[in-house]
């Protein structure tokens, strides 16, 4: 069992590492509060049980620049003293940023505290890992703060409008693969005072703007899951949706259609291609009788007894399925085939529907032929 503290615990980055680390049976989360750093005791105990140190704590923004700087600095002198002063932690691993060597306080802050925690390794014959981290973006990071990712998508789902004050070519890492990173080198026993994190994506921010809005149109106003063609467009769209208020928005009412059939209620469109219904049909009803000239479609039978058929509009030869849905099955339908289903049971028929394309009224594809 490997005792690991995490300063800053419950930032930005802290809390996801936080709850990450609980997902794993050999580590020990030492509890951390802040307001250790102000009371010498406290983050001696804190220390004297910690084998392993993540240093995330600091101070971001503020609006005198001096104060972010003399802030990390003291922080990191804090942490090595009271490291001195046990002896316990063998490997701290420091959170710095690939603003070192920018022209700001903060950056400096960052560079100087890395020299310190190496330097304190190299004396003390300890292990220090110092990480180079990207922008870092994901859900649940606090707007006007952490990513520029979290102010926009609290802008959008607020209805206030953003503005793009630089225009900059951002290097992101999305916040869970940073803390598989960090995780990993938890577990290592190698000094890097240097550690450089690549960043997985590229993107002016005028883009991220753009992905975000389609984001609200498609999922806000439609309700629909917009198109998420990698794996950036998916973790931004979390990202994006975490802003959202549940209380306010959930839960969303579905449009139910009834007639002397049964119910039809469409479950959930996607972007990308793809409409998702269920409907209830009575004994002995029939719907259907339609054929499509492009449409990927599927039948599931999940509750009651059901006759599929289908025909090939130029054929006379009639295939028919039995299906039930205490052992629920499906069939799907063909191009140029006409199909129908038919409760030939004694209760309700529940069936689920998948297309591959959300029904357009406009261009519906469907045929009316009765098989």
């Amino acid at each position: 069992m490997i005792n690991v503290g995490i300063t800053g615990n419950k930032g930005f980055i802290g809390s996801h590492l936080n709850n990450r680390i609980h997902l794993l049976n050999d580590i020990n989360l030492i509890s951390f509060e802040r307001k250790f750093f102000n009371d010498t005791k406290s983050l001696n105990l804190f220390t004297s049980k910690c084998d392993i140190i993540v240093h995330l704590a600091a101070l971001n923004r503020h609006h005198d620049e001096k104060t972010i700087y003399r802030t990390n600095v003291d922080l990191v002198k804090k942490l090595i003293e009271s490291c001195i002063s046990n002896d316990k932690c063998k490997h701290i691993i420091y959170a710095s940023s690939s603003q070192e060597n920018a022209n700001s306080l903060y950056g400096k802050s960052k560079k100087e505290g890395r020299v310190l925690l190496e330097n304190w390794a190299k004396k003390n014959n300890k292990i220090f890992t110092g990480l180079i981290i990207p922008n870092v973006f994901g859900p649940f990071g606090k707007p006007n703060y952490n990513s520029v990712t979290s102010t926009f998508s609290y802008q959008l789902i607020n209805n206030i409008e953003p503005k793009i004050k630089v225009n900059n070519n951002l290097k992101l890492i999305y916040i869970d693969d940073l803390v598989k990173f960090i995780i990993k080198k938890i577990y290592s026993e190698v000094s890097e005072s240097i550690c450089v994190i690549q960043s997985s994506t590229e993107i002016y921010v005028s883009e991220i703007l753009s992905i975000l809005k389609n984001f609200k149109k498609i999922y806000i106003k439609y309700g629909a899951i917009p198109e998420l063609k990698n794996k950036f467009y998916l973790d931004l769209f979390n990202t994006f949706r975490s802003y959202i208020n549940y209380r306010n928005h959930f839960p969303k009412k579905y449009i139910k259609h009834s007639d002397n059939r049964g119910t039809f209620v469409e479950l959930m469109r996607t972007a990308s291609g793809g409409q998702f219904s269920y409907s209830t049909t009575k004994p002995g009803v029939t719907r259907g009788n339609h054929y499509h000239t492009r449409k990927i479609e599927r039948f599931s039978v999940i509750e009651g007894k059901a006759r599929i058929e289908l025909r090939k509009v130029d054929s006379d030869e009639i295939l028919t399925f039995n299906l039930d849905g205490d052992n629920p099955s499906f069939v799907d339908m063909p191009i140029f085939y006409t199909h129908n289903i038919t409760n030939i049971g004694e209760e309700k028929l529940f069936t689920c529907f998948w297309i591959n394309e959300p029904y357009n009224e406009r261009d519906p594809d469907t045929y009316y032929l009765n098989v």
